[in-house]
Parts: C-alpha cells; sequence; structure tokens
C-alpha cells in the first residue's frame, strides 16, 4: 500500500514558481517516499509536522496514516527559514 500525496493550493502555487528541473525533482522525492515515508522525514521541532529534503529546498508535510495520506503543505529554499 502506498500513501497518495496531496498538496494544498499554497504549495502548489509555491511548486509551479520552481524551474522545471526542481520540479521534477521535488515529485521525483515525494514519489520515493509513498511507501515507506518515516524513514525519508524528520518531524519538525514542536509541531505535528515533517520535513523532507530536497536539494536546496525543504518540504513540509503531514503524514496522515489512517488514510494513506501525504499532505504536502508548503515548498521553500532552505535559506528563507521562518
Amino acid at each position: 500500500m502506498s500513501y497518495e500525496i496531496i498538496f494544498s493550493d499554497f504549495a502548489e502555487k509555491q511548486l509551479s514558481k520552481l524551474s522545471e528541473d526542481v520540479q521534477k525533482r521535488i515529485i521525483s522525492i515525494l514519489k520515493r517516499c509513498r511507501i515507506r515515508p518515516y524513514p525519508h522525514v524528520k518531524k519538525l521541532v514542536g509541531s505535528k509536522y515533517f520535513r523532507l529534503r530536497a536539494g536546496d529546498y525543504r518540504i513540509i508535510l503531514d503524514i496522515i496514516d489512517n488514510e494513506l495520506i501525504i499532505h504536502v503543505i508548503e515548498i521553500g529554499h532552505r535559506k528563507n527559514k521562518k
């Protein structure tokens, strides 16, 4: 069983602004972690969300186990920390 990947409107907008090469890399990495996401992600401190690194980009996501969904919340360059 693999997880379904769902993008938030915000994450989809951020992804569309990136170059085609970066978009392909991010989607490829997300597809790779569909089977078993936990070895690929790290828990964000003080949050229920996880982070996944794709080169110089960070993907913030939520993993919903009971529905087998990986919800991509935000995609951004690592230099733009919040």
